[in-house]
């Protein structure tokens, strides 16, 4: 090749606008991000794309913002087939007399696969591209993320009572290592530790976890401080709120990624800022099951990482992740009572490279950076309800939602292509959809 020839590339995408969330804030116009082997290569205005690389293939996108792929950093995958099965209830009984139950009735590997099969293709359509996920059968998980092609850090449950998935922590233990050990390498897959909450796991399986999670350096995934009674019912079992608990345990540093946390002093701040805690806000779902309200405002002002989670189905009742983010920046506004709280910058920021950064993959997605896989969606600001665009970032935090989502990548290759699915037999997954309805529906109509 003579020098100053083209290079050549696997795709272009062209966009009005791209925000690449590092640097923070920066939003370029009319730029073309480049891609070959799955990574980004270049990030430059259109112009210089077109005189410098040959694409194999195109995409232009003029009404379009180009981001980074959302992270949903904590849900229930499989609890898609749950969606409005028990609503407006408080979090005990909703989980004891409903949820519980059913699962007990239901929970296999095709309920598992059916339900993250279903929730790929909502997630996708709302420019999600990576998820945290926290469920049982990670095996069933496992293949079928890896099957669909789509980013995930499965999460290795831990509990100490029995369910479909194993009898005892040794078997939740051995059963969830084993599932790691057959997918180490797979492109697509983490894996963590994803213990339910302190109030489910005794000391000794935390001990254990621990210990693995320093050896095999994965995250650790757990609900803590979701509620005031948690705090209340461990202070009375155990002489100390739960993150002590978790701190004398030696969980509290890099590696926790804390869900929901609504319950906070000063003091549990500094110290989740100090020791690299990361934080996955679920706002909609705390406030569905009024759980409290995470001082979103002040960790991030703390320096504590800040990451989104719809949560599952079953509490939020989607996986939409444009509205998870646009409420968290609402939220943290009315509870700080500070306007200037938690700016439409920042909200991007934790859904995309906070959420990556919690599950140990901010060096492979999360921004728009040359090196970096590539996870991107486009979002249409065309429509009379985006314009006129003064700013991308905040006309995609407050006036944009998941229906305008045209197009996705998952390390470069097309997931969504104008608004469709790519591979996806639709009326097929409505079908399973349905019929795990009607088996729910006559579950509940039989107790």
């Amino acid at each position: 090749m003579s020098e100053g020839a083209p290079q050549p590339c696997d795709l272009s995408i062209e966009a009005g606008w791209v925000v690449p969330v590092e640097p923070h804030g920066v939003v370029l116009t009319d730029h073309a991000v480049v891609v070959s082997g799955g990574r980004i290569v270049d990030l430059l205005p259109r112009a210089q794309a077109r005189a410098r690389y040959a694409a194999r293939k195109t995409i232009s996108r003029p009404d379009c913002v180009l981001l980074p792929g959302l992270v949903n950093t904590h849900t229930h995958n499989p609890m898609t087939l749950m969606r409005g099965v028990a609503d407006d209830l408080a979090l005990m009984p909703w989980l004891q007399e409903h949820v519980w139950p059913i699962e007990g009735a239901v929970m296999a590997p095709d309920f598992v696969a059916d339900g993250i099969e279903l929730a790929i293709a909502e997630m996708l359509r709302g420019g999600t591209t990576c998820c945290n996920e926290n469920y049982f059968f990670p095996d069933a998980q496992a293949a079928t993320y890896q099957r669909l092609g789509f980013r995930a850090v499965v999460g290795l449950p831990v509990i100490e009572f029995p369910s479909a998935w194993a009898r005892t922590p040794a078997e939740y233990f051995d059963k969830g290592l084993e599932v790691r050990d057959n997918y180490r390498g797979a492109d697509l897959l983490g894996f963590s530790f994803a213990p339910h909450a302190p109030y489910t796991v005794g000391d000794e399986s935390f001990e254990r976890i621990r210990m693995l999670a320093e050896q095999l350096d994965l995250p650790v995934h757990c609900h803590v401080h979701e509620t005031a009674q948690e705090i209340v019912d461990s202070i009375a079992q155990h002489g100390q709120r739960p993150l002590a608990r978790l701190d004398r345990l030696g969980l509290v540093n890099e590696r926790l990624i804390a869900v929901h946390m609504t319950q906070l002093t000063e003091s549990e701040i500094a110290l989740c800022a100090e020791r690299g805690v990361s934080i996955a806000h679920c706002p909609q779902s705390n406030l569905k099951l009024a759980s409290g309200f995470c001082p979103s405002e002040a960790l991030r002002r703390a320096g504590v990482n800040l990451a989104i989670g719809t949560d599952g189905c079953a509490s939020n009742n989607d996986l939409d992740m444009f509205d998870e983010t646009r409420s968290a920046a609402l939220l943290a506004k009315a509870v700080a009572q500070d306007a200037t709280a938690m700016d439409a910058a920042s909200a991007l920021r934790a859904a995309t490279l906070g959420g990556a950064r919690a599950m140990g993959l901010a060096d492979r997605i999360g921004s728009i950076e040359p090196g970096k896989e590539a996870d991107l969606v486009c979002v249409g600001l065309g429509d009379i309800e985006s314009l006129p665009v003064y700013n991308a970032i905040s006309q995609v935090i407050y006036a944009s939602g998941r229906h305008q989502v045209s197009d996705a990548w998952i390390a470069g290759r097309e997931k969504l292509v104008d608004g469709v699915l790519v591979d996806t037999d639709l009326a097929a997954l409505r079908a399973k959809a349905r019929a795990w309805g009607e088996r729910i529906a006559g579950l509940r109509k039989a107790r």
